[in-house]
This record gives structure tokens, C-alpha cells and sequence, in this order.
């Protein structure tokens, strides 16, 4: 019987403007049960609050698995199929997945399976690093439920359609390469690199603008029903904030300098 609270399930861990959320919940292959996606909404609404966190990394613990999805060892355990659609977080898997209040970059580090819900919090991220040993998968459907955390209507807007249902209808694994090929992932390198690779594309991302990279995100992700148009005219907090940020000045002026720029949070 494990007896570790649910906050060291999930390790949150920020240093340097990064911050590091893990699941470790190895003897389920970091599967999740309701205690630990209370604590994963804690942390998202805790990266929300503080403006000097820039770029987020989401992983999980040991070699084996990024996430395998719910805990069906003992959650869900009695519900129907409508019982637990009912009681679907408004957030998403993981508290991420639907989540569209989060202005700051999210890199999946997948270093393991990346089934069901785990799938759904690649889907919730911004930028996807992956090991060659990786799988994904949408595996619902093999135990008779559905993806129902944004597994569905999410991957038909990412990749094209005759790819997102051959995930969708056979419910299997694909590996990591394969998603690289349909454009779900960005990179896959082995497993010994995994680390080398992220921390990478988390430099790239700390060298912006965190006013700029908020605005971004919001831009991107308040405005997907709309034209083009009508998004580029959106009067949206995080645009306003940038446009009014010193950054804006900052980076020009470091430019013209030739020097890095130095960025603050606001």
C-alpha cells in the first residue's frame, strides 16, 4: 500500500523562472486518481498567479510512463460510463488538458506511455519533446469509454483528419516517431537526451519575452472560433500588457545595443 500524500505524487519544483511539475505516482505508471488531480489544479492555478514562473516543463517520474490516464485501479471504480462523464473536470486531464487560462508555455517531457489522459495532457501542452521509447495512444475505446478530456475534439484540430482517426478509431499505440510524422510531436530523441533536448527548447523560450509569450498564448488560445480578423483586433489583457510592457522597449533597445536583453515579468 503506498501512503504518500498526494502532494509528493506531484512534485512542483521552480527554479529560475522554470517550473518543473512532475507525476510520480510509479506503481500505476503515474496514473492519476481524484486526490492527485486536486493537487495538479493547486499547482495550475499556483503557475497562474505567479507571473515570474516563464516556461513550465510536464513530465513523469522514473523511465516507464509520462501518464497512463486515470487510476482505474481504484477510481471510477462503480460509475457508469455517464456517472463518470458527469464528473469530468471543467479543466481537463490533469487539470490541463481543457485548460485555457494558462498563459504560460507548456513543454511535455514524455519519456514513457503517453496513454488515454496522459495523451490528453500532451494535448493540453504547447511544445512536445518525446524519447524514441515513448508510446501514445488514445486507448478509451478498448475499455469501452471515450477521450472525452479533449482526447477527441482536440486532436482532430491538431493533426489532419484521416491521422487523428486512425488514433481515434483503433485505439492502439503509435510510437513516438510515428506523431512526429503526423505533427503532434516536435522532437523525439533517445532517452539519454531526453533532458538535453528540453532544456533546449526552454532556453529558446526564456531568451522571449515572458509579456510576449503570455500575449501569445492568449491570443492563440481565446481566439480559435473567431477570423483571423476579428483575433487580430481582439482587445485581449495579456496583448494590451505586452504592447505596454518595457520588454517592448527592452528588446529593441538591446537589439540596437547589441546585447541580451533583460526581461522582467511584467
Amino acid at each position: 500500500m503506498n501512503d504518500r500524500s498526494h502532494v509528493d505524487e506531484v512534485r512542483f519544483e521552480v527554479s529560475d523562472h522554470v517550473a518543473r511539475v512532475t507525476i510520480d505516482r510509479q506503481h500505476v505508471l503515474n496514473a492519476i486518481d481524484d486526490a492527485t488531480l486536486a493537487r495538479c489544479n493547486e499547482i495550475w492555478d499556483e503557475i497562474e498567479r505567479t507571473p515570474s514562473i516563464r516556461v513550465v516543463v510536464v513530465t513523469g517520474a522514473g523511465s516507464r510512463a509520462f501518464c497512463t490516464g486515470a487510476d482505474m485501479s481504484t477510481e471510477g471504480v462503480g460509475k457508469s460510463g455517464l456517472e463518470y462523464w458527469a464528473d469530468l473536470d471543467p479543466n481537463g486531464f490533469a487539470g490541463l488538458s481543457l485548460r485555457r487560462t494558462l498563459d504560460v508555455p507548456v513543454i511535455a517531457r514524455v519519456n514513457g506511455y503517453a496513454l488515454g489522459g496522459g495523451m490528453e495532457i500532451v494535448l493540453g501542452c504547447d511544445i512536445v519533446v518525446a524519447s524514441d521509447k515513448a508510446q501514445f495512444g488514445l486507448t478509451e475505446p478498448r475499455v469501452g469509454r471515450l477521450a472525452l478530456d479533449g482526447g477527441i475534439v482536440q486532436l482532430v484540430r491538431r493533426i489532419p483528419r484521416t491521422q487523428a482517426m486512425s488514433v481515434l478509431l483503433t485505439g492502439r499505440r503509435f510510437p513516438a516517431a510515428e506523431l512526429l510524422r503526423m505533427g503532434l510531436v516536435n522532437e523525439v530523441v533517445p532517452g539519454e537526451e531526453l533532458d538535453a533536448a528540453v532544456d533546449r527548447w526552454v532556453d529558446d523560450i526564456l531568451a522571449c519575452a515572458p509579456t510576449s509569450l503570455r500575449a501569445i498564448k492568449q491570443m492563440v488560445n481565446r481566439t480559435e472560433h473567431m477570423t483571423a480578423g476579428d483575433a487580430r483586433a481582439a482587445r485581449l489583457p495579456a496583448l494590451i500588457e505586452a504592447l505596454d510592457s518595457g520588454n517592448a522597449t527592452e528588446g529593441v533597445r538591446a537589439f540596437q545595443e547589441k546585447r541580451p536583453p533583460v526581461w522582467s515579468d511584467r
